[in-house]
């Protein structure tokens, strides 16, 4: 399981546990050893900052590859109309990069807000609306970018949620943790494993394996043992120039006359 912190970080805390200026920042308001932030806030927006301790969801979390949905309160300088409602939807060309398709309606001031420390530059003549952003990439500064190139600048910026996770109930100031499922990374570098030896889950029976591993080749049978006396070898088969002189002298001996009897 993994730690999420969910916190609510106030105006002017660097999201970071450590800086050499002095300035606030993550751990003078989460005494939690061994959480990271997912992403970054800017220091002059406040906000929702998702912390934990596992390495894999923090990749999930803070690559826009993943498209875990963010959700931006954007106070602006006058108020927007269609039109800009409508650039601030589709692809916006900010000059370095292009935004991605996002959402973004006017909506009425969030209830329960709590005061900005320090508050922001109002001006008589000009009114403010609240507008909701929501994008799948999350890159420097670009919501400000996004409303200044439409012509309504950002005079203050909450970020409200990060995918499924919200502000609900959070102070400035304020976190509660969570524990989650951790995700299990993909390895797209990892060699493939030979899974002829791996046991299918369908073929384990009350915690055994009831396959059989393959090794290879099969292996061929053993010759079986003889179980018949092996038959005497037969002679050898006679040279053809000795079968001609054995016939030659038959003949000879059917030729010559018989020998004539003795006298008694």
């Amino acid at each position: 399981m993994a730690r999420i912190i969910l916190l609510n970080k106030p105006y002017g805390v660097l999201t970071q546990f450590t800086d050499d200026e002095g300035r606030p920042t993550l751990k003078d308001y989460v005494p939690v050893p061994g959480v990271y932030p997912c992403g970054r806030l800017d220091a002059d927006s406040e906000g929702l900052v998702v912390l934990t301790d596992d390495g894999a969801l923090q990749a999930r979390i803070a690559d826009p590859r993943h498209k875990l949905a963010k959700v931006y309160w954007a106070q602006v300088e006058k108020v927007p109309d269609a039109t800009a409602l409508q650039k601030l939807q589709g692809r916006l060309d900010l000059g370095d990069f292009v935004t991605q398709p996002g959402k973004a309606r006017v909506i009425e001031e969030p209830a329960d807000l709590w005061p900005r420390t320090p508050p922001i530059r109002y001006r008589a003549a000009i009114p403010t609306a609240w507008v909701e952003l929501t994008l799948k990439e999350g890159k420097n500064r670009q919501v400000r970018r996004m409303t200044a190139k439409v012509g309504f600048p950002t005079l203050r910026l909450i970020r409200w949620a990060v995918g499924e996770w919200t502000l609900e109930g959070l102070a400035p100031g304020e976190w509660r943790e969570l524990t989650v499922e951790s995700p299990i990374p993909k390895k797209t570098d990892q060699k493939k494993t030979d899974t002829s030896r791996q046991p299918s889950a369908r073929r384990l029976v009350s915690g055994h394996d009831t396959r059989r591993f393959r090794t290879g080749a099969p292996k061929a049978e053993a010759a079986k043992p003889a179980v018949e006396a092996a038959a005497p070898a037969a002679a050898p088969a006679e040279k053809p120039a000795k079968k001609v002189k054995k016939a030659k002298k038959a003949k000879k001996a059917e030729a010559a006359p018989a020998e004539a009897a003795p006298a008694k």
